[in-house]
């Protein structure tokens, strides 16, 4: 047998040491607004009326009596591929044309090969006192009413493939963006720091990250006052930072997210106002290592959102809308598809909506995605199917 010897850069080694840190960390508690994330609907506590309505609608044998031992969930047989998930979704939807899907990106620059960064003849920056002193910016996890800030702004959109106001997407465009991103959510760095973030393995030279800069002063231009939207430096130790007025997609998302919550279904507006600026996967598919935790923290917060929607939008009432809830389905799902909350709330829908086909679906896909990760699936997950195909849980029970 052939022994290969391979070597792992530092800075891979220390990537990688750091994801495994943070996946054996516990899980932490919901913190203020996000407490109010309901909980999963529990079929015993729906009403004898809305189950039988549902159980009809299927228009299946309801089975065994009810003391019988409820059977392992069956397998669902099915072709479906990584890209069958969302027209899938679309095709069991009762109104299609009220459903509105994500168009697949057509050029993400952080997932194209990238160029050599070769470094780019360019004077040092030169230090500029502006008249008065420029606050430090949000941090970009504040939830600070963005109705204070001037909505003409240059705006950092992260919810997605990055992309920035004014920033071509082709060329250099795409590094400028990812490195206003960088500033935004990592203010007050140095340039050493921003040179390694942007290439950890190659890091940037100080004449690429002035001309970098100066690509992105140039794109966001000046405020109503003339201040640039990227200030200059007093003095070559001054750290690097935005303009407070600059505007990021996923404060907004926050924003509207953590006011709406606590209303409960009153909130549902807000709720889906925050997934329609969801363009798709946070950073893109393929994140610089710097973005990586920041990423995570907006794949769980979409996704409670989407199952936050779904579950209000699923039950029979005034707010019942299962257009809706499928939208809010397909959006988390499109962020994060092996995300099996989002896989029962869509079975749920599919039962609520009486579409036996599009509940097989729904099983077949997430029976196919754990195949590819060769993961078994969540208890609640088999619970629920047992539940809406063989009609064995208590509630189940009861309407029957």
């Amino acid at each position: 047998m052939d022994i290969i010897v391979q070597r792992l850069e530092h800075a891979a080694y220390e990537q990688i040491a750091t994801a495994l840190t943070l996946s054996g960390q516990p899980a932490e508690p919901a913190q203020g607004p996000w407490r109010d994330v309901p909980d999963e609907p529990d079929p015993a506590r729906q009403s004898d009326r809305a189950v039988a309505e549902e159980f009809d609608g299927l228009g299946s044998d309801p089975g065994p009596d009810s003391g019988s031992e409820a059977p392992a969930a069956e397998p669902v047989t099915g072709n479906l591929t990584d890209s069958d998930v969302f027209p899938a979704l679309l095709a069991a939807s009762a109104d299609p044309a009220g459903l509105r899907l994500l168009p697949a990106a057509l050029y993400d620059g952080q997932d194209a090969p990238r160029p050599e960064l070769a470094e780019d003849p360019a004077e040092n920056e030169e230090p500029d006192v502006p008249a008065s002193a420029i606050p430090e910016p949000d941090s970009g996890g504040g939830t600070a009413d963005s109705e204070a800030h001037d909505m003409h702004a240059p705006e950092i959109r992260v919810l997605g493939p990055v992309e920035v106001d004014g920033v071509a997407s082709s060329g250099h465009g795409p590094r400028i963006a990812q490195l206003a991103a960088l500033m935004y959510f990592r203010p007050n760095r140095s340039a050493d720091a921003l040179c390694s973030d942007m290439d950890p393995l190659t890091p940037w030279g100080a004449s690429t990250l002035n001309a970098r800069l100066r690509g992105l002063r140039s794109a966001l231009g000046n405020d109503p006052a003339g201040n640039p939207y990227v200030p200059r430096r007093r003095t070559g130790e001054d750290p690097y930072r935005l303009s407070p007025a600059v505007r990021c997609d996923w404060t907004r998302f926050l924003q509207l997210a953590e006011r709406a919550l606590p209303q409960g279904a009153a909130g549902l507006p807000d709720l889906e106002r925050a997934l329609g600026l969801v363009r798709g996967k946070p950073f893109g598919s393929r994140p610089l290592p710097w973005a990586e935790p920041f990423q995570q923290e907006m794949i769980t917060r979409i996704i409670d959102i989407a199952h936050t929607v779904a579950t209000y939008r699923t039950p029979a009432g005034p707010r019942h809308d299962l257009s809706a809830a499928r939208q809010a389905i397909a959006t988390g799902l499109d962020v994060d598809d092996s995300s099996e909350l989002l896989y029962r709330a869509w079975m749920r829908v599919e039962h609520a909506a009486g579409n036996r086909s599009g509940l097989h679906t729904a099983i077949a896909r997430i029976q196919q995605v754990n195949r590819s990760l060769e993961a078994s699936m969540e208890l609640e997950t088999e619970q629920l199917i047992n539940e809406l195909l063989h009609g064995r849980g208590p509630a189940m029970r009861k309407a029957l």
